[in-house]
C-alpha cells in the first residue's frame, strides 16, 4: 500500500519547503569566563582542592562510563548483519535472528523466526522521480502514508511517531518515518520506515514489530530496529 501512494502521488503534488532555525549560543559560558577572571582562586583554597579532587573523579568516571558505552555498542553489532545487494544497488542491517523468506511483491524479506509479523522488508521499484524533494517534504510524504494506512479495511487507528530526514552515501537524500498502527491483523504495530530515490528507483524500507499493550516494545528491540533504519543507504559501486 505504502508503495502505491508513492507511485500515484510522485506526479500530482508540488514540492514543499522545509525551514530550519538556527538558535542563538548561549552566554553562560563568557559569563562564567567574567567572573572566573574578576576573581581567580588561590592555590591553596581547599575548595580548589577539592574542586581538583572531584574533577578528577568525574573524568575517571567518564572513561569507564565510555569502555561501558563501547561494549554496550559491540553487543548490539553482534546482533546484527550487514545485507547487500548489488544488484538492485541498496544495503542495510538485518536482526541475525530473522531469516530471509520469499514473498511476491518484496525484493527482499527478512522474518523473525516464529513471529512473521515481525519484519524487514525492501521494496524497489521504477519512478521517473530524480529526487525525494520532488516528491514532497517528509512531512508530506508520511501523511499520505497514513492516510493509505487508513484507508486499509483492517486498520482501526493509525498514528505518526517520528518524521526525519538524512543524508546518505553521497549526499543521498533519505527520509525516516516512524508510526504505529493498531489493525484487525495482529493488533498494535510499531512501523518504522526509509525511503530514497536513486538512479530513477525507488527504494522503501518497511519494518514491522509487534507493540501490543500487554507486551511493549522494549528499548533493546526498539534500539535494534532503529539502527536497521539508519543504516538503510544505496550500495556503494565497486
Amino acid at each position: 500500500m505504502a508503495l502505491l501512494v508513492w507511485n500515484s502521488f510522485a506526479f500530482s503534488y508540488p514540492k514543499q519547503q522545509n525551514q530550519t532555525s538556527n538558535p542563538s549560543l548561549p552566554r553562560t559560558a563568557s559569563s562564567l569566563s567574567s567572573i572566573l577572571k574578576q576573581n581567580p582562586p588561590k592555590s591553596n583554597d581547599p575548595l580548589l582542592r577539592l574542586s581538583k579532587r572531584t574533577l578528577n573523579l568525574s573524568i575517571l568516571a567518564l572513561f569507564f562510563n565510555g569502555l561501558l558505552t563501547n561494549s554496550s555498542k559491540s553487543e548490539e553489532i553482534e546482533l546484527l548483519q550487514r545485507y547487500t545487494d548489488s544488484k538492485e544497488g541498496f544495503t542495510l542491517l538485518v536482526p541475525s535472528s530473522f531469516n530471509k523468506v520469499e514473498k511476491a511483491g518484496a525484493t527482499v524479506l527478512f522474518e523473525e523466526v516464529g513471529k512473521g509479523s515481525n519484519n524487514v522488508g525492501v521494496v524497489v521499484s521504477p519512478v521517473r522521480l530524480a529526487s525525494l524533494s520532488e516528491f514532497g517534504s517528509p512531512e508530506f510524504v508520511v501523511d499520505k502514508l497514513i492516510q493509505a494506512e487508513k484507508r486499509k479495511e483492517s486498520t482501526k487507528d493509525a498514528e505518526v511517531i517520528g518524521v526525519a530526514e538524512r543524508s546518505g552515501h553521497g549526499g543521498l537524500q533519505v527520509y525516516e518515518f516512524e508510526y504505529k498502527v493498531d489493525s484487525t491483523r495482529g493488533g498494535m504495530k510499531r512501523i518504522f520506515s526509509a525511503a530514497f530515490v536513486a538512479s530513477k528507483k525507488l527504494y522503501l524500507l518497511n519494518i514491522s514489530h509487534s507493540d501490543k499493550p500487554e507486551s511493549p516494545l522494549d528499548t533493546q528491540t526498539r534500539t535494534m530496529l532503529e539502527q536497521v533504519l539508519h543504516s538503510f543507504d544505496a550500495a556503494t559501486q565497486t
